[in-house]
């Protein structure tokens, strides 16, 4: 599924304009990663937790000359399935 499709499927549920439906879905995912961009957690109940993972800076090996680097930290994004979600999948 599509972010386009995402969108039709809103507009035909919820009985909103094709517009509108994409207001939602874009103000929906703006609120995500404005929250993810702060550092907080987002808990969607039922469907499952966005977060920011952190990466520890590492040493690594180029692979064509062998040289040892030095890889940054860096942080993430991260989405954890809740047990409702496990459990309509399996």
């Amino acid at each position: 599924m599509t972010k386009q499709d995402l969108i039709a499927h809103v507009a035909k549920k919820a009985g909103l304009s094709m517009r509108a439906a994409k207001m939602a879905v874009d103000t929906v995912f703006g609120a995500i990663a404005d929250s993810l961009k702060r550092g907080d957690k987002v808990v969607v109940t039922g469907f499952g937790t966005f977060m920011v993972r952190h990466r520890a800076a590492r040493k690594g090996r180029n692979p064509q000359t062998g040289a040892e680097i030095q890889i940054p930290a860096t942080s993430t994004p991260g989405f954890t399935a809740g047990k409702s979600l496990k459990r309509m999948v399996k």
